[in-house]
C-alpha cells in the first residue's frame, strides 16, 4: 500500500465529485421556477433542445459550463452565461450548437454571455464547423448595455460573424424556438437558413410594447412577428414547425444531407486504450502544487497503448517533448516535467520551471511537429522561467522568447490542458488562451494566475505595508499577519480554474478522465480545417 498515492487519490477524486457537484447545479439553470414556465409553454428547455437534436452515440463536449460562475450576484447571477455550448454530433456531422437558456432572465444577452457566444463562434470559424444556433432571447440585459453594445468584441461581431461565415463556406442553420428580439434578430436571419417553431416562436426588430411607444400601433406580438407572418407573408423564415421536436428533427434531416468538405489530413489510426490504467493519475498527482511527481507517469496514462516517442530525452530535461498518439491520432506532446533533475553541467533544475535548455528543445520540437503536420497538445504545470544572474546571463529571455514565437506562429492545431500551476510567461510558452488552441480546458487541480499566491501575497503585503508606514502609520507584526492572510485569500480565490472558467480564459473544467476525449475531439475538430498559412516563425535570435 501507497500512502502517498492513496492519499493522493483521495483528494483528486474528491475534487472531480466537487465539480460534478458545481454542474449539477449549473445545469439548472435558471431553477425549478423558471424551467416549469418554460414547459407550461410546450418548449423544451436548452439541454433538453441538445439533448434531442445530437446523436445518442457520439460524445457532447460543453464549452463555458462555468460562465459567469460567481459573477452578477448583484443581479440575480447569470449560470453558463444564459446560454448553453458546445461541440457535438449532428447525424454523424461534427458541429457547434448554441443553445439560450430562456430559464436565466429570458435568454437575456450579458456582456459575458456575447463573450460566450463569439467564442462559440471563434471554434466554429477556426475549424470550419457547421454552426446551429436554438434561439430562445429576449435581447440584450438592458441594465448593463453600455458592457455589450458598441465595442469590437460586443454584440455586434456576432452578426460580422455571422456574415465572415456565410461567405467563406461555414454552414450556420438557426431554429428560432422562443423570443428573438431587436438587434438578436440578425443573427438568425443572417444563418443560412431560418426555421420557426410555430406558437413559441417569435422575431422582430421590436415588440409590440416598443411599437406601440414609438408609432402608436396596438399589435400583439404573435401578429407582429411569430411563425404565420414569417412563413406565409414576409417570407423572413424558411421553415414553420408545429413544435420544439420537429423543428430539432427537420435540422437533423438537413445536415444528414450535407456535403463534405476536404479535410486537413492528420494523421489517424485505429484507437486503442492506455496500457497503463487511467485512473491511476488520481494517486500519481499530488495533492500540493508544490510537491513533485513525474508527468512521464501522466503522460503514459494519456497516450494510446502508453507508447511514447520522446524527443532529446537526454536534454532540456525539464520540458517533456515527444510523439504519440490519441485516440487514434498523431499528436506532438509538450509537457513541463515536475521532478527535481540534474543536468548534465551539474546544474540542479526545478521541476515546473522553464530553462533556457528546455525552451531550446520546446522550440525545434514545435517547429518539427508543424513542419510533419502533426497537431500538438500541452500539457500545463508550469511555475514560469528560470530567473537570476546565471539564467539572465544564459540568455533566458531570447530562448523562452524563440519559445513563445514558435506557439505564436504555429500553423498546426494546439489543444491545451492545464493540469496544475499556470503562472506567468510559464503560461504564455505553454500556450495559453492568448496563444490560440483549438480548446483549453483544466483540471480541478489547476491554478491560474501572473504568479504563486504566496510569493504575490507577499509582494502585495510589502507593498501595502510600504504605503502604511509612508503615512506615518504604525504597522504591527499582527497587523502584517492579517494582512497578508486577507491578501492571500483573495489571491488564491482569483487562481481556481473556476474563477478561469467563468471569465473564458479556458473552456471548461473537466475530470482528468475526459482528457484524451477533449483531445481527440478538439483535433477532429481542426481537421476539418486543411492549413492555409505557411509556417513562418520570422525573425528568432540565436
Amino acid at each position: 500500500m501507497n500512502l502517498e498515492f492513496n492519499k493522493n487519490e483521495d483528494i483528486n477524486k474528491q475534487l472531480v465529485y466537487d465539480l460534478k457537484t458545481r454542474l449539477k447545479k449549473i445545469y439548472l439553470g435558471g431553477g425549478e421556477k423558471a424551467a416549469a414556465k418554460q414547459k407550461g409553454k410546450g418548449k423544451m428547455l436548452a439541454r433538453e433542445r441538445i439533448t434531442y437534436l445530437i446523436d445518442k452515440d457520439k460524445p457532447w463536449l460543453e464549452v463555458g459550463a462555468f460562465t459567469a460562475d460567481g459573477m452578477y450576484a448583484e443581479h440575480g447571477g447569470c449560470p453558463s452565461g444564459g446560454v448553453v455550448c458546445g461541440i457535438g454530433y449532428i447525424s454523424g456531422r461534427q458541429c457547434v450548437i448554441v443553445a439560450n437558456d430562456a430559464t436565466v432572465k429570458a435568454g437575456a444577452w450579458f456582456p459575458i454571455t456575447a463573450k460566450k457566444n463569439l467564442r462559440a463562434q471563434e471554434i466554429a470559424m477556426e475549424n470550419r464547423l457547421p454552426i446551429i444556433y436554438l434561439v430562445d432571447s429576449a435581447g440584450v440585459y438592458l441594465p448593463l448595455q453600455d458592457e455589450i453594445f458598441p465595442d469590437k468584441e460586443h454584440f455586434g461581431r456576432i452578426f460580422r460573424n455571422n456574415a465572415w461565415m456565410s461567405s467563406n463556406g461555414i454552414i450556420q442553420i438557426a431554429a428560432i424556438m422562443g423570443s428573438c428580439v431587436a438587434g438578436g434578430a440578425y443573427l438568425p436571419i443572417m444563418s443560412d437558413e431560418a426555421m420557426i417553431v410555430d406558437g413559441t416562436g417569435s422575431v422582430f426588430l421590436a415588440g409590440s410594447y416598443l411599437v406601440k411607444s414609438a408609432i402608436g400601433e396596438d399589435i400583439d406580438n404573435e401578429t407582429l412577428g411569430g411563425a404565420t407572418t414569417h412563413c406565409e407573408i414576409s417570407g423572413v423564415t424558411d421553415y414553420k414547425h408545429p413544435n420544439d421536436a420537429a423543428c430539432l428533427d427537420s435540422i437533423r434531416n438537413i445536415m444528414s444531407k450535407t456535403g463534405h468538405n476536404p479535410v486537413a489530413g492528420f494523421d489517424r489510426v485505429k484507437p486503442s486504450q492506455p496500457k497503463f490504467n487511467e485512473q491511476d493519475i488520481y494517486g500519481i498527482f499530488p495533492e500540493n502544487r508544490d510537491k513533485p511527481y513525474d508527468m512521464k507517469e501522466i503522460i503514459k496514462r494519456l497516450v494510446d497503448d502508453s507508447d511514447f516517442e520522446e524527443y532529446k530525452a537526454l536534454y532540456g530535461k525539464s520540458v517533456i517533448c515527444g510523439l504519440a498518439r490519441v485516440d487514434g491520432w498523431a499528436v506532438g506532446i509538450v509537457a513541463n516535467q515536475r521532478t527535481v533533475l540534474k543536468s548534465k553541467k551539474g546544474e540542479m533544475q526545478f521541476g515546473g520551471v522553464i530553462y533556457s535548455d528546455s525552451a531550446d528543445k520546446a522550440t525545434r520540437f514545435i517547429m518539427n511537429c508543424n513542419q510533419k503536420k502533426i497537431p500538438l497538445v500541452f500539457l500545463q504545470d508550469v511555475t514560469g522561467f528560470m530567473v537570476g544572474s546565471r539564467s539572465e546571463q544564459g540568455g533566458i529571455i531570447k530562448d523562452g522568447a524563440k519559445m513563445v514565437n514558435a506557439v505564436a506562429n504555429s500553423v498546426v492545431p494546439k489543444i491545451t490542458i492545464v493540469v496544475g500551476n499556470s503562472y506567468g510567461a510559464g503560461n504564455y510558452a505553454m500556450c495559453g488562451k492568448a496563444y490560440d488552441p483549438r480548446l483549453i480546458y483544466a483540471w480541478p487541480s489547476a491554478k491560474i494566475a501572473v504568479m504563486g499566491g504566496a510569493q504575490a501575497a507577499k509582494v502585495l503585503v510589502q507593498m501595502q505595508a510600504a504605503s502604511m508606514k509612508a503615512k506615518g502609520e504604525v504597522v504591527t507584526e499582527a497587523q502584517e499577519n492579517e494582512l497578508l492572510k486577507t491578501t492571500t485569500d483573495r489571491y488564491d480565490s482569483q487562481t481556481t480554474p473556476y474563477y478561469a472558467a467563468a471569465r473564458l480564459w479556458v473552456d471548461g473544467v473537466i475530470d482528468p478522465l475526459e482528457t484524451r476525449k477533449v483531445i481527440s475531439m478538439g483535433i477532429e475538430a481542426a481537421n476539418h480545417a486543411p492549413i492555409e498559412r505557411a509556417f513562418n516563425v520570422g525573425v528568432i535570435q540565436t
